[in-house]
C-alpha cells in the first residue's frame, strides 16, 4: 500500500518534489527514491499535446496522465488540477476523479479560465469569494482527509502580494491543506509569505528561469516552507537532451559522438522488462 502524502509531509524538514509528466519521468524519479512527486501541468500539456500550458487541456486529457503516473510509481503524488475545469460542480467532479485515478492530492488555482502557466504573462484571477468557495467544495468532495487540497493563488501577478496573502488566508479558513502563493518576485516576498502563515503547510514553486528567485532548500526551510516543487527541471533537461542528440543526428547522420545517452539495457530495466521476461519464461 502506498504511503499517503500526509505521511510524507509528517517527516521533518523540507520535502522536495520533482516534476513528472509522463511514464518515463515518473519511473525515473520513483527509482531515485523521492518520497513523493508532483505532476506538472505544463509538462503534461507539453509532452502529451505539444501545446502551451494555457488552459487548453481538458480534464479528460489530464486524468489520462494521472492514471499513467499512478500506475508507474509506488509513492504518492500531487497532481495539477488547474482551475478545476469549470465551476463548482466541475471542481467536485475533478477532485473525485483525480482521487479515484490515483493522485494523493490536487492543486487548484484561482485564475480566470482559460488559465496560464504561473510564470508567464497575462494571468487574471476570479473574485476571491468564488475562489474560496471552490476550495470549500474541493475539501467537501475528497474521499478522505488523506487526499490533500493544495490551494494556489496567482493574485501576486494580477493584484499584488497583499491580495495574494489575503486570498491564501481565505483558502486556509476554507480547509486547504497546503497553501501555494504563486510566483513571489523576491526573496523578501517569500519571507513575508512564510511569516504570514507560520505553522501552515506552505509550498514554494522553483522554476528555473521563472519569475521567482531560485532559492535553496535550506533557505526555504528557514523561511517556513514545507514543500518545494521543481515542475520544470525534468522537461527542461529532457528538451535540452533531445535538442542535442537530434542536432547531432541531423548534422552527422548518427548519434555516435553526441551527448551521452541513457544505456538501453538500463532503460529496459527502468520500464519493467524484467517482469515481462519473467512472465514469458513462466507462461510461454
Amino acid at each position: 500500500m502506498k504511503p499517503t502524502m500526509r505521511n510524507v509531509l509528517a517527516a521533518p524538514g523540507l520535502v522536495c518534489l520533482p516534476g513528472v509528466y509522463d511514464g518515463i519521468s515518473a519511473r525515473m524519479a520513483n527509482s531515485l527514491g523521492f518520497p513523493g512527486l508532483y505532476m506538472t501541468g505544463y509538462g503534461v500539456v507539453a509532452s502529451a499535446l505539444g501545446i502551451p500550458d494555457a488552459g487548453l487541456a481538458t480534464a479528460t486529457e489530464m486524468l489520462d496522465r494521472v492514471r499513467c503516473i499512478a500506475s508507474a510509481v509506488d509513492v504518492p503524488f500531487i497532481a495539477d488540477g488547474d482551475t478545476g475545469y469549470g465551476g463548482l460542480l466541475n471542481v467536485e467532479r475533478t477532485v473525485r476523479l483525480y482521487a479515484a485515478a490515483g493522485a494523493a492530492g490536487i492543486q487548484l488555482e484561482d485564475q480566470v479560465f482559460p488559465k496560464k502557466c504561473g510564470h508567464t504573462e497575462y494571468r487574471r484571477v476570479i473574485p476571491a469569494e468564488e475562489a474560496e468557495q471552490k476550495i470549500r467544495v474541493a475539501v467537501a468532495s475528497r474521499p478522505s482527509e488523506d487526499f490533500l487540497i493544495v490551494a494556489r493563488t496567482d493574485a501576486r501577478y494580477a493584484e499584488g502580494l497583499d491580495e495574494a496573502l489575503r486570498r491564501a488566508e481565505r483558502f486556509l479558513r476554507a480547509g486547504a491543506d497546503v497553501l501555494f502563493v504563486e510566483s513571489p518576485e523576491s526573496e523578501e516576498e517569500f519571507r513575508r509569505v512564510g511569516e504570514t502563515f507560520a505553522g501552515a503547510c506552505l509550498l514554494a514553486n522553483m522554476v528555473e528561469g521563472g519569475r521567482s528567485p531560485f532559492l535553496s532548500a535550506e533557505t526555504l526551510q528557514a523561511m517556513g516552507f514545507k514543500i518545494a516543487i521543481f515542475p520544470a527541471s525534468g522537461f527542461l533537461a529532457a528538451a535540452q537532451a533531445l535538442r542535442s542528440v537530434y542536432a547531432r543526428l541531423k548534422e552527422a547522420g548518427t548519434s555516435n559522438g553526441g551527448p551521452e545517452l541513457y544505456p538501453f539495457p538500463e532503460m529496459n530495466r527502468l520500464m519493467g522488462f524484467g517482469a515481462v521476461h519473467e512472465f514469458e519464461a513462466k507462461w510461454s
